[in-house]
């Protein structure tokens, strides 16, 4: 045996991170071989679980029954994702200051026999906006969705700078009440709620997209594409497919755009650093991300 070289039957010692995502139809997510490769590299090992209720053909109902295996089979924490950003809240022992804020949680972290739940949705779309669009006009934006991701953009983008905000969703009531929340917190006035994208569009600088419509399950557009005109931003959460129909009619006008990848890059890092305590690297993270959407496209 090469000097130095480990005995095959040699247990490995790296410290061990049991990690997951809860959520519909996540079997195409990356965040898995993101963590896992960002891990590797700094010299842990990670096994990173789907934990898909389609596949399982049960809801956020199973939501507590999860949790609580999580917890006995040791998970460092969890990721989590539509339907139950919300629904796993009344579930967990605490939460951080930003997911209370957003009324959102996407990471779960299991320390001291606690599960806490953070928000990684409004600092990772922030990370991946800005580096996309650094120069965006942010004086009248529309945000299409105001379910978990779009609660934690709003927020993101009045903290950006954002003067006005007009929430649009199919749920009047929902949109209403994160209208509220957000005047009580960034100053009144600056945020509105309506249904109809057609009557806020008109003389809006950016549209944010943050609904799951666009999905390899869920193809589409999510409004009438007359409605985009060259001067108007784009920025999209969904990142499978990177480009989704929205995007290309996006692009086809001239508009300039930021799609999913930046957001889903800004996501992970900030998980990785929740799950672990240590500081990932951003530019590694995204290029593996980016080798891996670029491998899915030519298959």
């Amino acid at each position: 045996m090469p000097s130095g070289e480990r005995p095959a039957c040699a247990a490995d010692e790296r410290p061990k991170l049991l990690l997951g995502l809860i959520g519909s139809g996540i079997q195409q997510s990356l965040t898995p071989a993101m963590q896992e490769q960002e891990a590797a590299a700094q010299g842990l090992r990670a096994h990173y679980q789907l934990i898909d209720l389609d596949r399982a053909g049960v809801g956020a109902e199973a939501l507590p029954t999860l949790l609580q295996a999580a917890r006995i089979m040791g998970y460092a924490g969890l990721n989590i994702t539509y339907p139950c950003k919300q629904a796993v809240i009344p579930l967990l022992d605490g939460l951080s200051d930003e997911a209370r804020a957003m009324g959102a949680v996407n990471t779960v972290v299991f320390e001291g026999g606690r599960a806490i739940g953070h928000n990684t949705d409004g600092s990772g779309w922030a990370w991946g906006f800005t580096r996309a669009l650094p120069d965006a006009d942010l004086s009248r934006v529309v945000l299409l969705g105001t379910g978990g991701a779009g609660s934690a953009i709003a927020h993101a983008v009045l903290r950006l700078g954002a003067a006005r905000l007009m929430l649009v969703d199919t749920d009047p009531q929902r949109a209403q009440a994160l209208a509220d929340n957000l005047n009580a917190l960034y100053g009144e006035g600056r945020v509105s709620a309506g249904t109809e994208a057609a009557a806020v569009l008109p003389g809006a600088t950016g549209l944010i997209h943050a609904t799951p419509t666009g999905m390899v399950k869920l193809p589409g557009l999510p409004l009438d594409a007359a409605l985009l005109r060259p001067d108007l931003w784009v920025a999209e959460v969904v990142y499978f497919p990177l480009e989704t129909a929205l995007l290309k009619a996006a692009r086809a006008l001239g508009c300039p755009v930021s799609d999913g990848g930046g957001m889903a890059v800004g996501q992970a890092v900030g998980a990785f650093e929740l799950f672990t305590g240590r500081r990932a690297d951003a530019a590694r993270v995204r290029a593996h991300f980016l080798r891996m959407v670029a491998e899915r496209s030519a298959d």
